[in-house]
């Protein structure tokens, strides 16, 4: 292991010998390892709680406490801690109930020093590797996540257009269906029906549902054709501005205040205003959504070296943790049944991705939520 590496070991040693503890860690520094030092187990212990450690390195006989008893109590709380103890010639079976007890290895007084150092960075090296397997298993896992969301996402484009055109076509008769019996109940003679309102709320209930689905097909519909863009000068405010104020009226509702702020710096950027306009349409409307009355709405349109970053917070419920990377899969929605499609966010990523962009998330439960989209000037490239 090389010096530097070896300066990253946070030690502990626990010892109720003073001089043979002090003196051990006085080598340790000159070798670059820096150790806390403790003179029982239940002031280790105690350290433990307050100091982030790699390996400990303990007596196993001990006044009050026994290294034996510490140990237990360090797995118990601090899984990730190696653990080597020392023994006398006369006690090691006392090391061998440790190692079964799980302490990395155990050494017999007096201890040869760079035999100790070698164990301590074995140990250390133990603890390297296994967050490395980690890493690379949640890597894999993630990359699994992803190819899953990828077939997912490449069955949806080979069905969706002909799933959509074929649910319009019996929405479309559905919708003249229910429009005829509107107009049915309109009539003179049909005035004192009984049950009328009755009728006519189901057939609104009809008619909503209808939206719903034309709204669901179109999404699909939108997505899946690669139309071209149709790029021009974009005053990023001013765009924003705009579709501020299309929802305006719905955040006015629920007495929502809305902050835009910009920079002085800010310039015009060569892109699609239209695909920019469906997606700050699409997160502003979220926004409202997650946002309880009298919350608060910030937006903050800055420029980037490659183009503009607009930024959407909320001071609403927040995402959970668990939810955070689902968000952007088709048909996933936290919302309840009827008030949103799963679609939304899916396709402002697609649109997003299109224009060469990206777009992040960061949100915590109960403080609310911020989407940052990176919008690149398609005019520097």
């Amino acid at each position: 292991m090389e010096p530097e590496q070896i300066k990253n070991i946070r030690l502990l040693l626990v010892d109720d010998e003073a001089p043979f503890r002090k003196t051990l860690a006085k080598r340790l520094q000159k070798r670059g390892v820096i150790a806390l030092q403790a003179g029982g187990g239940e002031e280790g212990l105690s350290m433990l709680e307050d100091h982030p450690t790699d390996v400990v390195v303990m007596d196993v006989k001990m006044p009050g406490m026994s290294g034996i008893e510490a140990l237990h109590r360090i797995k118990d709380k601090h899984v990730g801690i190696e653990v080597i103890l020392l023994t006398g010639h006369a006690a090691t079976q006392d090391g061998v109930e440790g190692i079964k007890s799980g302490a990395y290895d155990y050494l017999t007084k007096p201890v040869e020093f760079d035999h100790l150092l070698g164990k301590i960075i074995q140990a250390y090296e133990k603890i390297i590797g296994k967050k490395q397997q980690e890493e690379a298993a949640e890597y894999r896992a993630r990359i699994k996540q992803q190819m899953i969301a990828t077939e997912r996402l490449a069955s949806l484009g080979t069905l969706a257009s002909g799933v959509a055109h074929e649910i319009n076509n019996p929405l479309a008769i559905i919708n003249q269906a229910a429009g005829y019996l509107s107009s049915l109940l309109q009539k003179q003679e049909l005035a004192e029906m009984p049950r009328k309102a009755t009728f006519e709320k189901t057939l609104q209930i009809i008619e909503k549902s209808i939206i719903r689905a034309r709204n669901i097909t179109h999404q699909l519909l939108g997505n899946v054709r690669k139309t071209k863009s149709i790029l021009s000068d974009v005053d990023a405010f001013e765009l924003v501005n705009e579709t501020l104020q299309l929802i305006r009226k719905e955040a006015q509702e629920k007495e929502i205040t809305v902050d835009l702020q910009t920079s002085e710096n800010l310039k015009p950027i060569w892109t699609d205003p239209h695909q920019v306009r469906q997606v700050l349409i699409n997160l502003m409307s979220n926004a409202i959504h997650a946002t309880s009355e009298q919350g608060h709405i910030s937006i903050q349109v800055e420029p980037t070296a490659a183009g503009i970053s607009i930024a959407v917070s909320d001071s609403g419920t927040g995402i959970p943790k668990e939810h955070l990377e689902k968000i952007f899969e088709p048909f996933f929605s936290t919302k309840a049944p009827g008030e949103g499609t799963g679609l939304g966010l899916f396709v402002t990523r697609e649109i997003v991705e299109k224009l060469g962009g990206t777009v992040a998330v960061m949100s915590r439960v109960g403080q609310g939520t911020q989407f940052t989209v990176l919008i690149p000037d398609q005019g520097r490239a």
